[in-house]
């Protein structure tokens, strides 16, 4: 899949595929390269574009609220994951942070309780093209846990992580990673009081906030719209 971008608009599509809009039909070439430009049978121009991390954020199909970019930012920047690690996440949702660490080139197994929510997360790997290095379960990861372990790094994104944590060192490599995100606090406290009591190693939560700055004639100030605070994210590590 590519994007057909003209101003602030995208258009998902598939190469080869006719797009339809309001400035005209797009015939969609078979082998498009990005940064080309194709026009519409009105001739107004679209330029192609690869998809790349944050076009999957925005383009995926929801099933309900996706980890934030800067989030997974966080995560990939502590963790060090990187391209072969094996990774075991669960709470798949949308599958937005399995979808990035695949492109990072790990191996990825992720579980998702709820079966309509595992379909759309394969089809979003399909999307993300990493279908080959992310398997998406259907089921509760903490029905699994005995069968499960020699994994470089556990993603969390459940209100069970805690009980999954208290699995970690059994899980995880010797120097492997845990990346809990809890949206409140009282999950997020449960999780690093478990961390600790498991013996897990260099165990710090923090609070994620991110605010675009406005920039105009007028000066200079953090935007007073938009999301700040998302969640906590727990990271530690098997000593």
């Amino acid at each position: 899949m590519i994007l057909l971008v003209r101003g602030d608009r995208e258009f998902l599509v598939a190469p080869g595929e006719e797009l339809h809009t309001d400035l005209g039909v797009v015939e969609v070439p078979a082998d498009p390269t990005s940064g080309d430009t194709v026009e519409s049978h009105l001739g107004e121009p679209f330029t192609v574009r690869k998809l790349r991390g944050p076009d999957l954020f925005n383009h995926l199909e929801r099933t309900g609220a996706p980890m934030m970019p800067k989030d997974i930012g966080l995560v990939v920047g502590h963790t060090g994951a990187a391209a072969g690690d094996r990774v075991l996440d669960a709470g798949t949702g949308t599958g937005v942070l399995a979808a990035y660490l695949g492109r990072l080139g790990a191996d990825v197994l992720t579980f998702e309780r709820d079966a309509e929510f595992a379909d759309v997360a394969r089809e979003n790997m399909e999307l993300a093209e990493v279908a080959d290095t992310v398997e998406v379960r259907t089921g509760d990861v903490t029905e699994h846990l005995e069968d499960l372990s020699g994994f470089d790094l556990l993603t969390l994104d459940t209100q069970n992580a805690p009980e999954v944590v208290a699995n970690a060192p059994d899980m995880l490599v010797s120097g492997g990673y845990v990346a809990v995100y809890s949206p409140f606090v009282e999950n997020a406290r449960e999780t690093e009081l478990t961390a600790r009591e498991v013996g897990l190693a260099d165990v710090e939560t923090v609070e994620t906030i991110q605010r675009r700055l406005d920039i105009d004639d007028r000066g200079s100030r953090p935007s007073t719209a938009g999301v700040g605070h998302t969640g906590y994210l727990l990271f530690a590590r098997k000593p």
